[in-house]
């Protein structure tokens, strides 16, 4: 079987689901929703599901995911990162994580104040640093003026871009905070060009099983996740070519679970294999799918 003609049939359902989900995404914000119940509503998703909402869900995978089909339909070849240099990112957005944490902690021993669930539910100070997890939801346009301020306006509609809004309200007084978003959008767009899923690989709202996995009884998490068959592999590379974010635990693993935080679970290698059944998608070690 050559497996650069296996349709992508699972990659075109997918690319549907998150076009779906964003137009969920916008219609919630023009109605408004409780920011800090999204917030657990994400983490709680990828504690039990992997980073399922990252590779199937996520409005900024949708953006890449675009500029990805882009630049193949331009024939563009893409770039690979060097290992090293992706794991290092893939650690990297842990040290943001903690630092997120810690700014909200010290916000709040400063402010000498009682803790509120409506500040929670609304993420209003002191939990205002919380809003970095939810910046890859922001959808790119809004009929509404957003409280941090936008790229642009066209007759009463704004036009913005994820981490856009924490730029400028973290930079409102100076000079360059409009520019620096503009630099940010430019130089994550052309990344995401020529390196595929370029953001997934340090987005901190990407966070995990990997750091609460290494105690024993939390290691069954999440429950959605790869399988592997060692006895069908061939080693003949595939899954590491075709994965977005450059997984190589898929390939390296013998045989069994794939306990690995950076993929995404977009499925292409179980759609790429060429060995049937040799890859599968399992949900609390039950097969839920497995090309035929």
């Amino acid at each position: 079987m050559n497996w650069k003609n296996k349709r992508g049939k699972i990659s075109t359902f997918r690319y549907i689901i998150q076009l779906l989900f964003f137009f969920l995404i916008f219609y919630l914000s023009t109605i408004g929703v409780w920011k800090g119940v999204l917030l657990l509503i994400v983490f709680g998703m990828t504690l039990f599901l992997g980073r399922f909402f990252c590779g199937w869900l996520c409005p900024f995978g949708l953006y890449m995911d675009t500029i990805t089909l882009l630049r193949k339909h331009l024939k563009i070849p893409y770039w690979s990162l060097p290992q090293k240099i992706n794991h290092l990112l893939h650690i990297i957005r842990y040290s943001v994580v903690f630092m997120i944490f810690l700014l909200v902690l010290l916000i709040f021993l400063s402010s000498v104040s009682f803790f509120e669930l409506s500040n929670f539910i609304w993420l209003r100070p002191p939990f205002l640093p919380y809003l970095f997890f939810l910046e890859p939801l922001q959808t790119i346009v809004l009929p509404w003026k957003p409280p941090f301020g936008a790229l642009f306006e066209i007759s009463g509609i704004y036009f913005t871009y994820p981490y856009v809004g924490e730029i400028l309200m973290y930079l409102q007084k100076s000079w360059f905070a409009l520019p620096l978003a503009v630099i940010f959008v430019g130089v994550t767009l052309g990344a995401s060009f020529k390196v595929r899923r370029f953001w997934c690989r340090f987005c901190p709202t990407g966070i995990s099983f990997a750091a609460i996995n290494r105690v024993k009884r939390f290691r069954v998490l999440p429950f959605l996740g790869l399988s592997k068959d060692g006895e069908k592999c061939t080693k003949c590379g595939i899954c590491k070519r075709v994965c977005p974010v450059q997984v190589t635990e898929i390939y390296e693993k013998k045989t069994g679970k794939i306990a690995t935080s950076m993929c995404v679970l977009c499925l292409r290698c179980v759609e790429m294999c060429p060995q049937r059944n040799c890859l599968s998608l399992k949900l609390a070690n039950r097969v839920i799918w497995n090309p035929e």
